[in-house]
C-alpha cells in the first residue's frame, strides 16, 4: 500500500515569498523501487520534479518469489524426511498414527534411495542412511533448481531511469 505525502515550506525570501514543496512516496510494503522528489531549488522556478524507477524490479522480484517457493516446497520435504530419520533412530512404534503418517509420506520420497547401503540397527532403532542420502540430495536439487530458476527468469540487470520536469514561472 503505498501513499504520496507533500510537505509544503513557506518561507519569506528577499520580500516576497518562496513556497518549496516536497512530495515523497511512502511506501508501506518492503519495496523501493521509485523515489519521487519535487523541490524548488531556485527562485526563478515553480517546480521541478524528478521521477527515478528501476524497469527491471519486476523481474527480479518474480525470480526471487518463484526461487522462495522452490526452496519452501524442498524445505518442507526435507523436513519429513528429517522427521522420519528421527522416527526411526528413536524407534518410534511404526503402528502408532502419527508414525504411519509420517512414514506414508516420506516413503515415496526416500523409495529411489532405500536399499543404497545397509541400515546399522540396534534393538528398535535403525539408522536409516537412505534417509540421509535423500537429504544431502533434495539439497542439492533444490540449490540447482533455485539457481535454473534464478539465470531463467531473474533479471541481473539494473538501471534507473529517470525522468524531469521543469515549469518556469517567468513569462
Amino acid at each position: 500500500m503505498e501513499q504520496d505525502q507533500t510537505d509544503v515550506i513557506e518561507t519569506p525570501h528577499a520580500g516576497r515569498e518562496v513556497r518549496e514543496v516536497r512530495e515523497r512516496e511512502v511506501d508501506l510494503a518492503p519495496r523501493a523501487a521509485e523515489v519521487r522528489h519535487t523541490t524548488v531549488p531556485r527562485t526563478d522556478m515553480d517546480r521541478v520534479e524528478s521521477v527515478a524507477y528501476d524497469p527491471y524490479e519486476g523481474h527480479r522480484l518474480a525470480a526471487y518469489r518463484l526461487t522462495q517457493v522452490v526452496y519452501w516446497i524442498f524445505g518442507l520435504v526435507e523436513g519429513l524426511i528429517a522427521i522420519r530419520l528421527v522416527l526411526k533412530a528413536l524407534g518410534a512404534n511404526p503402528a502408532a498414527g502419527f508414525a504411519q503418517f509420517i512414514y506414508g509420506i516420506t516413503t515415496p520420497l526416500v523409495g529411489p534411495f532405500l536399499g543404497l547401503f545397509n541400515n546399522p540397527s540396534y534393538q528398535n532403532s535403525v539408522l536409516e542412511l537412505s534417509s540421509i542420502v535423500a537429504l544431502i540430495v533434495y539439497a542439492l536439487v533444490a540449490w540447482l533448481l533455485a539457481k535454473l530458476v534464478w539465470i531463467l527468469a531473474g533479471e541481473t540487470r539494473s538501471a534507473v531511469r529517470t525522468r524531469s520536469t521543469q515549469m518556469d514561472s517567468r513569462i
